[in-house]
């Protein structure tokens, strides 16, 4: 077997891997598990301890007055939940369309210092055991909170995440790429926290014990990924509570979405560097196996195993080293001539699901490639950029 051999099945296992055979292999993972444990007939006691809901929002007047009313309409015990909106850099309305509604406290700093930099202000002034984080351009549904909270009666849960819910927009072809992937991402997050924690929470609606909240750099990127690791750090679980879910719509247009995955790429290298420990099975053995299935390898291995199969594939046909590599060479042109008919189509505002699909799966690993250049170049800030995203259908 000749070099390029070994490269190209090497790659194209890393690939299958990472996409389809950690889930599946998960999956396995977690029914013998359910077998071998006993079902738990624990009658569920209420747990509705005092919480504080808190909001980083940074200019967002055209949405903020349903975000409040929104919050405010959260089913939970009313003398237990205190509400914080952060609106540090805010230099539209924001601040004074929050400030028609009473019962919520507004924390102000004209300096812009970025997302991480004004959780962290606003986390010092949280006196409740527990808080709940909740993006800015998102919906939750009325019994969210209380669903998060009774994940807290176990000791063991440090963090739990809720789920995020993709509304269904007018004309974004974005929505059925990104609602598809965080069906799947869901699914993933579901049977990850069945066999021990959820690998890192979507930042849209997550639950911390406030004692475990640990206060980051500020040029942290992705905070909520960041947040989730260092409490798996401390020895305590992230859990899942799929009946809790934020909504928001998809990316207003394939560039937003773009700057929304690079950002995304190049926060997920910051924090792998920032995590290394984690690879280390001897310290983490609960973690490491899922951590780098789940997160590593799609931000390493995967997107360079996706361009090494197709160049060895092409240098192995013309080698003629056997049928087979006809074959495969075939089987991914067609994946790729599928995936440039999705972007074709895309760009003239078709609707193609299974041409979106193959599309969006090559533009995501290119989001990677980019991601990863603007890391080593240090050119992504951790100053958000408010994206816009699609309206959402009536």
């Amino acid at each position: 077997m000749s070099i390029w051999s070994v490269i190209f099945w090497i790659s194209l296992f890393l690939v299958c891997y990472s996409y389809v055979g950690y889930g599946m292999l998960l999956y396995i993972v977690i029914r013998v598990k359910r077998i071998l444990q006993r079902n738990s007939t624990e009658t569920e006691i209420p747990f509705e301890p005092a919480v504080t809901f808190l909001v980083a929002a940074y200019n967002e007047e055209d949405f903020i007055a349903e975000k409040v009313a929104n919050s405010l309409a959260i089913s939970y015990p009313k003398d237990k939940l205190q509400i914080i909106f952060v609106t540090d850099g805010s230099s539209d309305n924001t601040n004074a369309i929050i400030s028609r509604y009473p019962g919520v406290q507004v924390l102000y700093s004209a300096e812009r210092k970025g997302k991480m930099a004004a959780v962290n202000r606003a986390m010092a002034q949280v006196k409740t055991p527990f808080v709940v984080l909740s993006d800015a351009n998102t919906l939750l549904n009325a019994a969210a909170v209380t669903l998060l909270m009774q994940r807290f009666r176990d000791d063991r849960v440090g963090m739990v995440a809720g789920e995020k819910k993709v509304m269904p927009t007018t004309g974004a072809a974005e929505a059925q790429g990104e609602g598809m992937y965080w069906k799947y991402e869901s699914l993933l997050k579901k049977w990850d926290a069945e066999l021990y924690s959820v690998m890192g929470a979507a930042g849209e609606l997550i639950a911390i014990r406030t004692s475990l909240y640990e206060h980051l750099s500020e040029d942290t990127i992705l905070d909520d990924f960041m947040l989730s690791f260092k409490i798996n750090m401390k020895g305590y679980t992230v859990m899942y509570e799929p009946a809790a879910y934020a909504m928001e719509t998809a990316s207003a247009s394939l560039k937003e979405e773009y700057k929304r995955k690079v950002r995304i790429s190049a926060g997920g290298f910051q924090s792998m560097g920032r995590l290394l420990a984690l690879l280390n099975p001897f310290r983490y053995p609960k973690i490491t196996w899922q951590y780098i299935s789940h997160r590593v390898l799609r931000w390493t291995l995967a997107p360079l195993g996706l361009l090494l199969a197709l160049v060895s594939n092409v240098i192995l046909i013309l080698l003629k080293a056997g049928d087979i590599y006809i074959i495969t060479g075939i089987a991914q042109g067609c994946f790729y001539l599928a995936a440039l008919t999705g972007y074709v189509l895309t760009m003239r505002g078709i609707k193609a699901k299974y041409f979106y699909i193959p599309f969006y799966f090559v533009f995501m690993n290119v989001a990677v490639y980019i991601g990863c250049i603007r890391f080593l170049r240090k050119r992504q800030s951790a100053v958000w950029e408010r994206a816009q995203r699609s309206v959402a259908m009536q």
